[in-house]
């Protein structure tokens, strides 16, 4: 008796998951998902094309080099980049004494041979790029309550990545009309700034690019497109520097299992004909 009634028990659990399951599956699929000014305003990040993109893509090195200036005089205020190390500039086309003299021009955390207390030092080619913040309270502090994200891997965290890193820092404008008049509950709070292409629309980050706000060594015009586009190859860059080096592996391992394939085609021809059986000739 106790296992029927322990049976109908189950019987009746699982039909009510099995209903409540089914009934929220129509209620997904037939009724519209109430509107709200994230889904409406979004926008997918502009198109973005870089020397490094396809299958033949190379790595564009004065670009390269223009975003690390980007970075270094607009974007290291806030922003770390915590897996990359001084010597790893050298891929961008720097030499051992500007790589040393750049790691030199960087505070790094560092300990008293003496007496074991922290201090600051200059930085060494073995050092990787110190974070702007000695913890998350202080970077909390100086951001309205928002933590910088770290770079290095930015554009292989984000969807898009180096065309959304390009668009966000080019999308500021102001709220639309349109978004107040329809959703008046969505205007931008104090402090943040307005951004379709950033995920809820408003971020802490204030607009960081302007025209002419850096001096590009090779003399290219610093406009905010053109120092969005170099930051973005150079973030690039940095969340994977053997990017280059893969693809071409890739090609050469392609090479190789074509002539292979032909090869070993070639070989099974060679092998087997002597005992193919001969098909009868058709009187």
């Amino acid at each position: 008796m106790i296992r029927l009634i322990g049976f109908f028990v189950g019987v009746a659990f699982t039909v009510a998951v099995l209903w409540a399951f089914a009934t929220g599956a129509y209620t997904a699929a037939t009724e519209p998902a109430a509107p709200t000014a994230e889904h409406e305003f979004h926008r997918h990040p502009r198109p973005l094309h870089l020397a490094s993109d396809g299958p033949f893509g190379r790595w564009d090195l004065q670009q390269l080099q223009r975003g690390y200036q980007v970075y270094k005089e607009v974007c290291s205020a806030c922003h770390s980049l915590k897996y990359v190390a001084f010597r790893d500039l050298a891929q961008l086309g720097y030499t051992p004494a500007e790589v040393k003299a750049t790691a030199a021009s960087w505070t790094v955390p560092g300990i008293d041979p003496v007496t074991g207390e922290t201090n600051t030092r200059p930085g060494t080619p073995t050092d990787y790029f110190p974070s702007p913040f000695p913890n998350d309270i202080a970077a909390r502090a100086a951001n309205n309550n928002a933590i910088p994200p770290d770079l290095s891997l930015m554009t292989k965290a984000r969807h898009d990545g180096a065309a959304y890193v390009h668009s966000l820092l080019t999308g500021y404008q102001d709220q639309p009309a349109e978004l107040l008049e329809k959703f008046p509950d969505s205007k931008t709070g104090t402090g943040l700034h307005y951004n379709p292409y950033f995920a809820n629309l408003n971020l802490a980050m204030a607009p960081p690019l302007s025209n002419d706000q850096v001096t590009y060594a090779d003399g290219t015009k610093a406009t905010v497109d053109q120092m969005a586009t170099d930051v973005a190859a150079f973030l690039t860059w940095t969340a994977e520097p053997s990017l280059i080096k893969r693809k071409q592996t890739g090609w050469a391992v392609m090479i190789f299992l074509v002539f292979a394939t032909i090869l070993a085609w070639f070989a099974k021809k060679q092998v087997w004909a002597p005992i193919t059986p001969k098909r009868p000739k058709k009187d």
